[in-house]
C-alpha cells in the first residue's frame, strides 16, 4: 500500500474558471479517481467559492506575468479558457501563460552511492521515474523497490509533455455568407475580438512546433444553457433580421462543451482545430423564435438590415454580419464525442419533459 501511495495524483490546471470551467471541474470530480484540480483566479475573494467546489485556487493574473511563477511544472494538463484582453489585435495573456508553463524547475539527480539511492524514497523521486518503472515498483512492493538500479534515480526522467486545450472562437472565420465550412477553412477575422483569438492560436502553434507543449484548439460558437438563454433580449423585444437577410448561427450546450474540452485534453492532436458545434442548423431569428415559444414569450419583431443599423448597438450588429454553418465531423470522428444535446430543440424539449 505504501508503494501505491507514492504514485502522484494527477493534476489539471484550469485557467479562466468561469461557468464552463466549473462544469469541466465538476465532471472531473465526479470520476471514480478524480485528479487534483487547480484553478487560476485573479480575485482572492473567489478562492472560498472555488474551494467549496473542491478545487485548489491559485491567485494570479495573466496581465501580470510575475504572478504566474507558481504555474511552472504545476500540471501536465491545462484547460485554457481565459479570454484575450478587451483591446488590441494581440493576446499577451496567452503569451504570458505559455511563458509561465514553459518554465521548468531543474532536477538535481541523486548522487551515486548516496544512502538509499536505489530505493523509492519520496513522492518526488517516484514521480520522476518512467511510468513503467513506477508500475513495476507498485506491483512488486518493497522487494521490487530494492531492485531498482541506482541509475534510475541518478538521471532526470522526462516529465510528461504538457497538454493544453485552448478555447477559441468560430468568429475567427469572419463572414462566410452562410457557407457550410469545416476546420480547413482559412481564418479571416473581421473584428479585433476575433483577431486576438487568431493571435493566440498562432502562439500556441509555435509552442507546438518548438516542442514546448501539445496544444489543441477548440473553436466554439454560441454557448447556451438554461442560465444562458436570450430570455432578457426576447423579453425586451429587441428585433432580429428578416428571414431573407438573416444569418446562420451555431450553438453548443455548456455541458457538452465541458465534455468536449476534457475529451480534447486526451485525444486532441497537436495544433489540430476542432469545432465544438452541435447539429443545429438555424438562423438567428429562428433561434430566438424557438426559445420564445419554449417559454411562452412573444416572438421578437423582424426588421431589415438597414433598419438594424439605426436601432441596434455595434456589438449586436457585429454578430449579424457573420453567417456560417459548421461541420462537426472531426468532433464526432476524431474526438468520439456523443452530444447530450445534439440540437437546440433537443435541449428545449427536455425543459418540459416529465
Amino acid at each position: 500500500m505504501n508503494a501505491i501511495r507514492i504514485l502522484r495524483r494527477p493534476r489539471v490546471l484550469i485557467v479562466g474558471c468561469g461557468d464552463v470551467g466549473l462544469r469541466c471541474a465538476r465532471r472531473l470530480l465526479a470520476r471514480s479517481a478524480p485528479p487534483r484540480i487547480i484553478a487560476l483566479t485573479t480575485r482572492p475573494e473567489r478562492a472560498a467559492q472555488l474551494r467549496a467546489e473542491g478545487l485548489t485556487p491559485i491567485v494570479g493574473d495573466l496581465d501580470a506575468p510575475r504572478t504566474l511563477r507558481r504555474l511552472a511544472a504545476l500540471s501536465a494538463t491545462v484547460l485554457h479558457l481565459a479570454p484575450p484582453p478587451p483591446h488590441g489585435d494581440d493576446d499577451p495573456r496567452t503569451r504570458a501563460l505559455i511563458a509561465a508553463l514553459g518554465t521548468r524547475r531543474p532536477h538535481r539527480p541523486a548522487r551515486s552511492g548516496a544512502p538509499g539511492a536505489g530505493r523509492l524514497q519520496t513522492r518526488r523521486q517516484a514521480a520522476r521515474l518512467a511510468p513503467e518503472t513506477r508500475l513495476f515498483a507498485a506491483c512488486g512492493g518493497a522487494r521490487a523497490q530494492a531492485r531498482i538500479v541506482p541509475e534510475a534515480l541518478s538521471r532526470a526522467w522526462p516529465r510528461p509533455r504538457l497538454r493544453l486545450v485552448y478555447a477559441s472562437t468560430t468568429g475567427v472565420y469572419g463572414d462566410c455568407a452562410g457557407a457550410f465550412i469545416d476546420e480547413t477553412r482559412p481564418a479571416k477575422p473581421a473584428n479585433a475580438r476575433a483577431k486576438r483569438r487568431v493571435a493566440a492560436e498562432r502562439r500556441l502553434r509555435r509552442a507546438n512546433a518548438r516542442g514546448a507543449m501539445t496544444a489543441s484548439i477548440v473553436r466554439i460558437p454560441g454557448i447556451y444553457a438554461r442560465e444562458r438563454l436570450p430570455l432578457a433580449r426576447i423579453g425586451q423585444g429587441k428585433p432580429a433580421l428578416v428571414e431573407d437577410q438573416d444569418v446562420y448561427t451555431n450553438h453548443i450546450h455548456a455541458d457538452d462543451l465541458a465534455a468536449i474540452m476534457l475529451r480534447a485534453a486526451v485525444r486532441g492532436r497537436p495544433g489540430r482545430v476542432v469545432h465544438a458545434s452541435d447539429d443545429t442548423v438555424l438562423k438567428m431569428g429562428a433561434y430566438f423564435d424557438r426559445v420564445a415559444d419554449a417559454f411562452g414569450l412573444s416572438r421578437v419583431p423582424r426588421i431589415t438590415r438597414e433598419a438594424a443599423q439605426a436601432l441596434l448597438d455595434p456589438a449586436t450588429l457585429s454578430f449579424m454580419r457573420e453567417s456560417r454553418r459548421l461541420s462537426n465531423v472531426r468532433l464526432k470522428h476524431e474526438l468520439g464525442v456523443a452530444l447530450r444535446y445534439p440540437t437546440v430543440d433537443d435541449f428545449l424539449g427536455s425543459l418540459h419533459a416529465p
